[in-house]
């Protein structure tokens, strides 16, 4: 199965990581929670598959376009 590289559509800050590598997820699964302007935004994920790598950590800043985690 192909990677995909699961991007921020925000520019906010991290504010849960909701999954560990290893996981499998499904379909809109939340994976991360982005607080943006006072609010919580989900980044979900675009398809099933396992968490293979998260490149961001709780608090971090996370520009809109930057690939948050990456499912294989």
């Amino acid at each position: 199965m192909a990677e995909i590289k699961v991007r921020s559509e925000i520019a906010g800050s991290v504010w849960k990581i909701e999954v560990a590598v290893g996981d499998n997820v499904a379909e809109e699964d939340t994976l991360i929670i982005l607080e943006s302007m006072k609010m919580e935004i989900p980044i979900v994920a675009p398809r099933g598959g396992t968490v293979r790598e998260i490149l961001v950590a709780e608090g971090e800043a996370i520009a809109e376009g930057d690939v948050a985690l990456i499912l294989g």
